[in-house]
């Protein structure tokens, strides 16, 4: 077991994590990262970024947060790889312990444990992550031009990435379990009114196939048990992220869906000296280029909180 003492603590080592702790640590107040086990965050599940600012080729998500990681070591940012399971924010220094029987002690912090999207846990699922599986039509439908893709969900988020992918995909089609969607009015009539479109009524899907990418869906009818097969490149998957913010439930004020709220125009929290950045209090965006500057804001907020203690 061992003790750290900090400035300012990052927990989460995602694009935000790493974007706080770059500038931080050239802000000269010696941060450390608690890692977490899913180190670099969801964006290493993305097998190709077209769309991040300064890459001229695409780059892995993987590939992109080992640099991000290297260019945060490079700056002096401390690492630890471990995992934090219980939080006392009730004062200063506020006091982490970690998976691992380590006590960490911070005059502030920054949480950046991101947003955990749901899966639908079946047969070849985890197989086909980053090879035809992807959870954001924004980052990965480019890539399915002329192609024809589907999209499980039945709410807004999954209206809203199913029009958009009709931007690319030469068909659509979106699988609801239920004989209704949840989305909005208007959504739903831009969906009906779209030719790309088609909706695969009371049906999920029971397991995907292909050889080293997806090449079609097995689904099945929930009310007749009828099968079939659909020839697909790519599944998108919209049905709803968990925000990772369990531990700190007890001291930070969420919003009805579990996010962290954050003031306006800022990403300071209702307790002082505690800031949030990324897809933990985002759930409009989810962009790794947000994140980042999400990162830097919450970097810089610290930065002065820390100074107006100092005088």
């Amino acid at each position: 077991m061992s003790e750290y003492v900090a400035k300012l603590i990052i927990i989460g080592s995602g694009p935000a994590g790493y974007s706080a702790g770059i500038y931080a640590a050239r802000a000269g107040l010696e941060p450390i990262i608690i890692s977490g086990f899913e180190i670099g965050g969801q964006l290493t599940m993305t097998a190709s970024v077209e769309n991040f600012p300064g890459f001229i080729e695409p780059v892995s998500g993987t590939d992109l947060m080992e640099k991000m990681r290297t260019q945060a070591l490079n700056f002096g940012v401390q690492i630890i790889n471990d995992r934090v399971t219980e939080v006392d924010l009730s004062a200063r220094p506020f006091v982490l312990s970690t998976e691992n029987g380590n006590c960490c002690k911070t005059q502030s912090l920054i949480v950046a444990t991101g947003a955990s999207a749901k899966w639908l846990n079946i047969k070849t699922e985890k197989q086909y992550i980053g090879k035809g599986i992807s959870t954001c039509a924004t980052c990965d439908g480019f890539f399915y031009k002329n192609q024809p893709v589907a999209i499980v969900g039945g709410g807004n988020s999954a209206a809203i990435e199913a029009l958009y992918l009709t931007r690319f995909a030469g068909k659509v089609y979106l699988i609801h379990r239920r004989d209704a969607l949840r989305a909005d009015s208007i959504l739903q009539q831009r969906l009906l009114q779209n030719p790309k479109i088609e909706i695969v009524w009371n049906s999920v899907i029971e397991e995907f196939i292909g050889g080293q990418n997806i090449t079609g869906i097995k689904i099945k009818n929930v009310l007749t048990d009828e099968r079939k097969t659909l020839d697909i490149s790519g599944v998108f998957l919209a049905i709803g992220h968990t925000p990772n913010t369990e531990l700190f439930k007890k001291y930070l004020t969420l919003d009805d869906d579990g996010y962290i709220l954050t003031k306006p125009k800022s990403t300071a929290t209702n307790i002082e000296g505690v800031f949030a950045a990324g897809d933990v209090q985002d759930n409009a965006f989810r962009q790794a280029v947000i994140a980042v500057g999400s990162g830097a804001m919450a970097a810089i907020e610290a930065g002065r909180f820390l100074a107006a203690q100092d005088n």
